[in-house]
């Protein structure tokens, strides 16, 4: 019997194609495993939680019976009509003075989870055809120094305690390793520069925050059918991209698994293996 792998396959279509022929259901049914009761009373606050995969996290978590603090630029018809306790708007992750401020503007307690959910991936295939330094430097300041400003808000405001998660939420695309098999052609210079700045800034807090015992996942959600993944529709379903909702129960999946053995690793909350650097 060969061994379970430990890290995930970087071929995304023959990933979704084995998944299929082992009827792996963790990969093709999320909810064959995952069990959302963890989350009933929990507070956790999640950026960019008026669209897309943020949306679906905070419904998600509302339906489980969680407190929803939402941290947005600005609110939406759908966010809220989930009745969050708390929404705290005009939180632009590029900001330095607004995230300062921000654990001072959340009123009702502690944080048991952050999700760092806000992110940002330029429309156009980035080529040497037409590179963009300033969206790749607006691209890393939102995906990799976003995410930083906003934790260490809520750790130094004392709302992130012992036993709490930070959950970043960043992408397989940050893998180096990963580049020659999923960027044969190389392209998108700051979307994957970003992603890996965003994995290493996880990993370094990680080590600063463990002996806080807050725990750090570093997690890919999969490919999942937003606005930002459009510019792919074409190969949405050859290659398993699912709707967000199904995302949503795969990253809290795994968020209710983590723990101070695995802080810091670089996970696939589409199989629940890792990814290498």
């Amino acid at each position: 019997m060969s061994a379970t792998p430990v890290y995930s396959d970087p071929d995304q279509p023959a990933r979704f194609a084995k998944a299929k022929e082992e009827n792996n259901q963790r990969y093709l049914d999320i909810t064959t495993v995952y069990d959302p009761s963890f989350l009933k009373g929990k507070r956790v606050a999640i950026t960019g939680a008026n669209r897309g995969i943020g949306l679906a996290l905070a419904t998600e978590l509302v339906e489980a019976g969680g407190e929803l603090i939402a941290l947005v630029r600005s609110s939406s018809d759908e966010l809220e009509a989930l009745k969050p306790a708390e929404i705290v708007k005009g939180i632009d992750v590029t900001n330095d003075e607004e995230c300062k401020n921000i654990a001072g503007q959340i009123k009702g307690g502690p944080i048991d989870i952050l999700i760092n959910n806000a992110g940002y991936f330029m429309e156009e295939v980035e080529t040497l055809d037409n590179l963009n330094f300033p969206e790749q430097l607006k691209t890393i300041d939102i995906c990799a120094c976003g995410p930083l400003r906003v934790s260490a808000s809520l750790i130094n405001g004392g709302l992130l305690k012992e036993g709490s998660k930070i959950i970043m939420i960043t992408s397989q695309g940050g893998s180096v390793s990963w580049r020659t098999v999923q960027n044969p052609n190389g392209c998108d210079y700051g979307h994957h520069m970003s992603k890996a700045a965003a994995n290493m800034m996880s990993v370094l807090l990680s080590q600063e925050v463990k002996s806080k015992g807050i725990m750090i996942g570093v997690f890919h959600p999969g490919f999942n059918k937003t606005e930002m993944t459009a510019k792919y529709k074409e190969i949405w379903e050859q290659e398993g991209a699912v709707d967000p909702s199904i995302g949503a129960k795969r990253v809290f999946y795994e968020a209710g698994r983590l723990s101070m053995e695995t802080t810091g690793k670089f996970i696939n909350c589409e199989d629940g293996l890792e990814i290498p650097w």
